[in-house]
């Protein structure tokens, strides 16, 4: 949850993936734990004793219907700080969380004392950032940052934490399943693989989307550089929140033998299930090449038949439906 400079080249290196890392051990169970398979670094998103200096300072606040902000002493001088603040954070593209935020505009060496060997951080809906430009870069440039990790914890993306993979929309147009599954992203890692933290990842996508920094991609790896798709899906997830998986019911008639096969658009990643509540019908998801039996079906407490799988990657299923009794049935589908 930090915006870095200085460190990028070293970090940059102590990212490459070790060996052990890429042999990870996985369950290929249809859900998967990721939260399990990547467990979070663990390191603390502020200095020890953060919470101790920030409730010495003697904060002036401006609150407005909007974000909440809260400016140090050592820009007295200037009265007007926390009323820029709050317009540059209604300026940025955001949604109900904005109402959340605490944001602390504080001096360069209070923020040396709250946030870990960084420019500015966040925690749960709060946030630290001063009012000079440091180290070359923006005050607006890391408050961006830091708002996009803002987004992202007061978004869902089951089953994963949307503030350590990115947001439903963004995860899947940027594939982190697939590329954590691969040892190529880590999400949650604020350490040695931070440039391949999905999380800081959004966050600059969501820096650029709003125009800051857009030539400037130093905090996350290249291959995280966004694309017009994950702009698109960005701008999306912050003004569209995707709040739950969708379901639809399939209605089947078996006009001739006794199966019957149709197509599941999956346009992002999570949790697929299938179900039906008759008796005598068996349920397999296929790969869309319908070569590749994914998962079959089994009993679920109705008398029906189930199946689960975990949407990592592909766009679409074929859902083969096999019936020994009733000839029209109903198939209900749930999907991201």
């Amino acid at each position: 949850m930090l915006f870095t400079t200085g460190l990028v080249a070293a970090i940059l290196v102590a990212a490459v993936p070790s060996a052990g890392a890429a042999r990870r051990a996985f369950d290929a169970s249809p859900f998967l734990s990721f939260a399990r398979a990547f467990p979070s670094s663990g390191t603390d998103r502020l200095r020890p004793g953060a919470e101790r200096v920030i409730a010495e300072i003697r904060w002036r606040r401006t609150a407005s219907a909007g974000v909440t902000v809260l400016v140090s002493p050592a820009y007295a001088a200037d009265p007007s700080t926390g009323e820029r603040w709050v317009a540059f954070f209604d300026s940025l593209i955001h949604g109900s969380e904005l109402s959340r935020l605490t944001a602390y505009v504080a001096s360069p060496a209070e923020i040396d004392r709250i946030c870990p060997d960084a420019l500015g951080c966040y925690d749960d809906d709060r946030m630290w950032i001063s009012d000079v430009v440091n180290g070359g870069v923006s005050p607006q440039e890391i408050a961006a940052h830091e708002y996009g990790h803002h987004v992202a914890f007061n978004r869902v993306n089951p089953p994963w934490i949307a503030v350590e993979w990115g947001t439903k929309r963004w995860a899947s147009a940027m594939n982190v399943c697939s590329r954590a599954l691969a040892g190529t992203a880590y999400p949650g890692d604020e350490g040695g693989f931070y440039t391949l933290n999905p999380g800081e990842a959004f966050a600059e996508t969501y820096r650029v989307l709003n125009g800051y920094g857009v030539d400037d991609w130093r905090v996350a790896d290249p291959s995280f550089r966004p694309t017009q798709a994950a702009l698109a899906a960005t701008r999306a997830d912050v003004v569209d929140p995707w709040t739950g998986p969708v379901s639809q019911t399939i209605r089947v008639r078996f006009t001739h033998g006794r199966t019957w096969s149709g197509v599941v658009s999956t346009p992002l990643d999570g949790s697929l299930a299938v179900a039906t509540t008759t008796g005598g019908v068996d349920l397999q998801l296929l790969s869309a090449d319908r070569r590749t039996v994914l998962a079959s079906g089994s009993w679920g407490p109705s008398g029906g038949k189930a199946v689960g799988y975990q949407v990592c990657g592909r766009r679409a299923f074929v859902l083969r439906v096999t019936t020994s009794g009733p000839r029209r049935l109903t198939v209900r589908v749930t999907k991201p």
